[in-house]
């Protein structure tokens, strides 16, 4: 028995209006990391900042946005070795995401 039933996860890119930009849809059982590059790789992000849940701040996530000459604002996990700065001023902005999703409810 499934509790919950069928489900698909659904990835968005949002500008700084909250309008999509890129959709994604996946199975329920892969990690949202999984999935964040091949997302990431189909818009054009240079000179504008990332903002990820923590869920995203994997190390490979984390470079490829750099490279991308992008700076992110993703919050370390408490229990990750490495902790790096996360400006949370910043970070607030990642509501319009949040909004996104409830409009589409």
């Amino acid at each position: 028995m499934f509790r919950g039933g069928r489900t698909t996860k659904i990835y968005a890119i949002v500008d700084g209006l909250g309008n999509p930009v890129e959709f994604l849809l996946s199975c329920r059982n892969e990690h949202d990391s999984k999935h964040d590059v091949n997302l990431l790789s189909k818009v054009d992000i240079p000179e504008n900042n990332v903002l990820e849940d923590k869920a995203y701040g994997a190390k490979s996530i984390r470079s490829y946005i750099t490279e991308q000459g992008t700076v992110y604002t993703i919050p370390p996990k408490s229990t990750d070795s490495e902790q790096w700065y996360c400006d949370w001023w910043v970070y607030k902005e990642r509501h319009l995401v949040e909004c996104f999703f409830q409009k589409t409810k």
